[in-house]
């Protein structure tokens, strides 16, 4: 399921350029640094917050697992990513303007500030703050560490979500312009197309049709009067 962290990430962020792509040239006209070191920060910090969202929202797919409904998280939420991808565009908006994000005109404004400040710490603060904004694929990608249902699956998968967001934005940096409005168009066509497979892959792999790793076999253990569902991969 790594691989597909990083496609998502990857793809998602030709999609994110309308947003992260003005903080990106900001960075980038701020750092003096050599050899991208607050390039290079700005996006580690960005990557952290999402490595820890995925490790707390692990946490809480884990805490479901053990009530013994392994099975039907990972069904659930491969049908959540499905229907998002299907309904993207109203699901982004849905996201980015809820009444319950009140609070995203404060964090741009205090993510400006950072900027503003500039030095390797500001950048890092910086980089924290933006894995914070409201963004459809980082959604997304938050269902899919649910559905892993394990603190460390969740963390690894936002964490090589991050890493795949990072090439084009550092693209973005080095070149000083963003990309042209016709391949960004492309790249975003293409992104709810793998997010219904991302989602699809989580239906089957709750199924426990006993594939390798696609869809392994969940073995039911009885301890006494409890019965605990464990997902097995041989």
């Amino acid at each position: 399921m790594i691989w597909t962290a990083f496609l998502l990430g990857f793809l998602g962020s030709f999609h994110c350029l309308g947003m992260c792509g003005p903080i990106a040239l900001a960075v980038s006209a701020k750092d003096r640094s050599p050899f991208l070191k607050n390039k290079i920060i700005y996006n580690l910090g960005r990557t952290l917050t999402y490595t820890f969202l995925g490790a707390l929202i692990g946490v809480i797919g884990f805490s479901l697992a053990l009530a013994g409904i392994q099975q039907w998280i990972s069904i659930l939420m491969g049908a959540v990513i499905l229907l998002m991808a299907f309904f993207y565009k109203r699901s982004e908006r849905l996201i980015t303007q809820s009444g319950f994000f009140g609070g995203v005109n404060q964090l741009k404004s205090k993510l400006g500030k950072y900027l503003k400040r500039g030095g390797s710490t500001a950048f890092f603060t910086s980089g924290l703050l933006n894995g914070l904004l409201p963004c459809g694929m980082v959604y997304i990608a938050l269902i899919a560490s649910l559905a892993l249902q394990s603190p460390i699956e969740g963390a690894m998968y936002m964490f090589f979500f991050g890493i795949g967001t990072i090439p084009m934005l550092m693209v973005i940096m080095l070149s000083g312009k963003l990309i042209s409005l016709q391949w960004r168009t492309r790249f975003t066509k293409a992104l709810p197309y793998f997010a219904m497979f991302i989602g699809i892959l989580f239906i089957v792999r709750g199924l426990g049709l006993g594939i390798h790793y696609i869809s392994p076999k969940l073995q039911v253990f009885d301890y006494g009067a409890e019965q605990v569902e464990i997902t097995m991969c041989r």
